[in-house]
């Protein structure tokens, strides 16, 4: 793991305790909004989605793929990176595994791809 990972576990665990609960991606989502003082139905716009998909994306009734994830942080003007890697941790707990998602962008490549590395057990 590289400092720029460990800062961002340490980050993401400080945020959690603050929140009181484990950050989603829905959690996420529901703290911008709310941040930017926008109702369900304007932010649900903004997302080109309908205000009950953001309802339920919000309470973590419902998931999104990795691609809906890097759409709506490039929508929202943030981190592709963290939106996609909390989409994909959310699947992860889902499932039931006892892993960590960590995700960079892969160098070397004209388009900016993904990658993905797991961290067993942390």
């Amino acid at each position: 793991m590289s400092i720029d990972s460990k800062l961002t576990q340490k980050t993401l665990k400080t945020l959690e305790k603050l929140a009181g609960t484990k950050l989603t991606l829905g959690k996420l989502l529901l703290a911008i909004r709310q941040a930017d003082e926008m109702t369900q139905v304007a932010f649900a716009e903004k997302l080109d989605i309908s205000k009950q998909h953001l309802c339920d994306i919000e309470h973590d009734r419902k998931s999104v793929s990795p691609q809906l994830a890097a759409s709506y942080a490039e929508k929202l003007g943030y981190s592709q990176e963290q939106f996609i890697r909390l989409c994909l941790q959310d699947m992860v707990d889902r499932g039931g595994l006892d892993v960590i998602v960590e995700v960079t962008k892969k160098r070397g490549s004209r388009k900016a791809k993904r990658g993905m590395k797991l961290a067993y057990g942390q």
